[in-house]
This record gives structure tokens, sequence and C-alpha cells, in this order.
């Protein structure tokens, strides 16, 4: 009847902690630690995790949801923040000063393994005083399982069709008015796809736009961090692994799950540069990478070894652009922002000292200022010169 009893389990701890450490590399750009230096048992890990669960508002932000069908079917989940009339003065002058922001719609989209969550101080920062858009990319969060890569007849992600998928939100969560785009690694190459699919439309509503720790191409070559040698042993067996890997999902999930502990100072040093993020938001990011399906990590894995969008970066020349990444980002290393930067003349390029991969909650302020500052410079907040921001949203 096949296997042993010995060498299904055998075989079912080489799958877990296969798909764990997997996951973790393909993945690192999106996962943070939580519970860090403490070396009892498991059982009060678990606990100290639930703690942190119940203590940290992150992602508890909600706005009015609707839903875009792409061109091959899949739903995609969003949320629209509509401008609040009675928002607090002090609110809005603590962002804009006494500037009144002007009718715009600022467009957010995730990276990989992550979800519209991942915003979630940037988006407490905005809340009422800019109408925005998060969105959930496909097989991401509450969107759905993209229909073209599921079934006998499945075909691989690509980024441009994630900048289709893109389009097909904004043609619903904003079908009219000049549009701000703000993406972060994956969700940068998305703004990158649908400026080179859909020039004209870039042209004629974006006014502006921010590159988040993420990369035109070359992403082949970057070494996470790694010896030369431990680089060339990943990018020969990663693809081959991964395939492998989102075949036996139900698997691996388990191994994972049961395997979580052994990986979470590596999961940390990916995401984070700093020593003292609030536990609670590295919880944050951890429960993101954990609600993605290692069927949909091995999906979308190989798509960035082919994304090549430094061409497309030009729809964006004559825009107010931001440039910004932490400095000591494995994934996308700051190098891939300055390149950005360097091919956009209007760029601001921010190079946020002791950032990670996840600048955006680790150092939530500052990519918060340097938007504000975005939006003045696109005229989504009429006035001269850079917004003067203190937000009232804390990391800790």
């Amino acid at each position: 009847m096949g296997e042993s009893s010995g060498s299904g389990t055998s075989s079912w701890r080489r799958a877990g902690f296969a798909g764990a450490a997997i996951g973790v590399l393909a993945a690192g750009a999106a996962a943070g630690v939580a519970v860090e230096r403490l070396t009892v048992g498991r059982s009060v890990r678990q606990k100290a995790r639930l703690a942190l669960d119940a203590t940290g508002p992150y992602g508890s932000l909600r706005g009015t949801s609707g839903r875009a069908l792409t061109e091959d079917s899949t739903v995609l989940y969003y949320e629209v923040d509509e401008v609040e009339a009675d928002t607090p003065p002090a609110r809005r002058r603590r962002l804009f000063g006494r500037k009144e922001p002007a009718p715009v719609t600022v467009v957010f989209s995730h990276g990989y393994c992550l979800n519209q969550d991942s915003w979630h101080f940037q988006r407490a920062a905005l809340r009422g005083l800019v109408r925005t858009v998060h969105w959930d990319q496909r097989s991401h969060g509450r969107s759905g399982h993209g229909v073209a890569q599921s079934g006998p007849g499945a075909v691989p992600v690509s980024i441009e069709q994630l900048g289709r998928d893109l389009k097909a939100v904004l043609d619903v969560a904003a079908p009219e008015g000049p549009l701000v785009l703000v993406g972060h690694s994956m969700g940068g190459m998305t703004m990158m796809a649908l400026a080179d699919q859909y020039p004209e439309f870039v042209r004629d509503r974006v006014v502006g736009a921010a590159f988040v720790g993420t990369s035109a191409g070359n992403l082949a070559d970057v070494s996470y961090g790694l010896p030369l040698a431990g680089v060339n042993a990943v990018r020969r067996v990663l693809p081959g692994v991964l395939r492998a890997l989102g075949s036996q999902a139900e698997l691996v999930e388990r191994g994972r799950r049961a395997t979580a502990d052994l990986f979470a100072g590596l999961i940390k040093k990916y995401s984070f540069s700093s020593k003292d993020v609030d536990p609670a938001v590295a919880r944050f990011a951890e429960r993101m990478i954990e609600a993605t399906p290692i069927d949909v990590v091995a999906q979308f894995y190989p798509a960035f070894a082919e994304h090549d969008k430094a061409a497309a970066l030009a729809v964006f020349a004559e825009l107010p652009v931001l440039a910004l990444a932490g400095d000591n980002d494995l994934v996308t290393p700051s190098s891939h922002t300055e390149a950005i930067a360097g091919l956009l003349r209007d760029a601001e390029l921010v190079i946020v000292p002791d950032g990670g991969h996840l600048v955006m909650l680790e150092h939530p302020e500052a990519v918060t200022d340097r938007l504000a500052d975005l939006l003045v410079r696109a005229g989504a907040v009429p006035g001269q010169g850079p917004a003067t921001v203190r937000t009232d949203v804390r990391k800790s």
C-alpha cells in the first residue's frame, strides 16, 4: 500500500523542514518575528505569540470594501478610506500644516507574501485626510487565488499580470481623478508593470509615485547577505524545490507550523535591521507570512528573476517620485532603489538608516513623512515646500 509508516514519517519531516526553510528564504521579504530571545519551551513561546496578537492593533484598520474582477476572473479585494469632513484640525495640521488636501486618491500596493495591512502606519496617518485605496494582490490577503494559476492549464504568475490586476482595481476603486501610486517591493514592480502596459493611463491620471524597497530588475544577482557559495546553492536548487513543495502544499504547511520556531531568527533578519523593533509589530509581520500558503510562495517566486522594468520607469520621468529604502535591506538592496532614482530626474532618494526590507513597519514615521512630502510635491496638498509631519501614530 506504498511507504511504510517510518518512511512516511521521515518524508513528512524532510518536507516539513524543507518547506519551512524555503518558505523563509523565498518570502523573507515579507516575514518578521515577534518572540525574540525566548529560549524556553514551545508552549511558552506560543502563549507569548498569542499575547502579542491580542495587544497589537496592527492590521485592525478597515475601510469600505469592494471587489474587482480581473481578465482571468480572479476576484481582487480592496478597501477605500474616504476623506472625512469632521477630521480634527490638529490631525490635519500634524501632517500637512495649514494646507488643505486637494482631491486625490493614494493607492497602496503591498509586497510578496504580505497584504494591504502592511501599510498600517501610513494608513492610520492619512486616514480621513486623503482618499486612499488599499488592495490585496492575487492569492494574497482577502483576494481570491489566481484563477490562471489554478487547474490543469495553470500558467505562472508574471509581474505583467500584476500590473493588469492593478489596472482592474483602479478602474473600479478610483475611476476618475488624480492618483498617487505607492508600492512596496512586489507592489513597486506592479506599478512598473502598469506603466509598461498602460503608459497613457499613467500619463493621464498619475500625479506622483513612491517606490519603497523595490527593484526595476537584476534580482537574480541579489546575494541576500549570504556568502557566494551559499547564494549559488540557493539559486541552483530553489526553483525546483519550490515546485516540489508547492505540489505538496498540505504536507508542507504542517511542517512549516511545526518548525516555525527554528527559523524565527532568520525570518527577522530578512525583515528588519534595527534591534529594537516592537515585538508586536514583528509578530504582526510574522502573521502575514504565516497566512501565505506555500503554493502561493512557489507560484510567485520565479517571476522576480524575470522582472525587468527599467525601461518602464521612463513613464514616471515627468512626475514627482519618491524612491525610498532601508540601508540594510537584504531582499531588495538599497542600490536597487538608488538605480531607480538615477533613472528619474525628479525622484527624491531616501535611504533610511538602520532600515530593513519592511521599512514602512520598522520606521513608519520616516516613511509617512516622505509620503506627505510627495503629496505636496504632486499637488495633492496645495502650497509650496515640503510638509512638516509629526504623525500621531507610534511604533510602540
